[in-house]
């Protein structure tokens, strides 16, 4: 199984294909809150932009990841970035991650719709048997927000990676398997109906 660059859209979101392109957009919205400066996130600094794209470009071509620009329907804006990683297509298995938002849109619908997309497109168009989350240990609000989304906390891998600075970081994992899409799904759909009223 190949991972090929596809477009995911519903209502508030649309996640298409990271390309070089998106780099200028990507730079002003990790401006936004200034997001490199925030020693678990994985935003790039000023001027990095390009080098991040060809990295998860690379990992593309590897067929490890398929990365994507965040679109916010509404503005036309790019506000973010996403990715699927970790691709196992022998069972398949993937992970959800790499994912960052300018600060305005922060706390909002965003996130839910969407994860509400590669949640459905990890399970329903590649046929995924899990879809994982990993998050740095010192990251509480991703902790919380992967939490919210109905994911199971499988562990946590002490002294796993590197984060940009050089220090360790430990790595929560959590997980959500097929058999518990549906009931996601719902919850996903209920909550992204709640959010987006406010």
């Amino acid at each position: 199984m190949t991972l090929t660059p596809t477009t995911l859209q519903d209502d508030h979101v649309l996640l298409e294909p990271l390309a070089l392109h998106h780099a200028p957009d990507l730079e002003a919205a990790a401006a936004d809150g200034q997001l490199w400066n925030l020693w678990f996130t994985s935003a790039p600094a000023p001027g990095e932009a390009k080098a991040y794209i060809e990295k998860a470009l690379a990992g593309l071509t590897a067929n490890a990841m398929l990365p994507f620009a965040v679109r916010e329907k509404t503005s036309g804006q790019i506000v973010g970035t996403t990715r699927f990683y970790d691709f196992a297509p022998e069972l398949p298995r993937i992970a959800i991650g790499y994912t960052w938002y300018a600060k305005r849109w922060q706390r909002s619908h965003l996130n839910t719709a969407c994860k509400r997309l590669l949640l459905k497109h990890g399970f329903e168009a590649l046929g995924c048997v899990a879809v994982e989350f990993h998050t740095d240990g010192r990251n509480q609000d991703s902790q919380r927000a992967i939490e919210r989304l109905g994911a199971h906390k499988d562990g946590v891998l002490r002294a796993h990676k590197r984060r940009p600075d050089g220090t360790l970081r430990d790595t929560v994992c959590y997980s959500i398997i097929a058999s518990e899409w549906p009931d996601v799904q719902r919850w996903l759909d209920i909550r992204l109906a709640r959010l987006s009223a406010q």
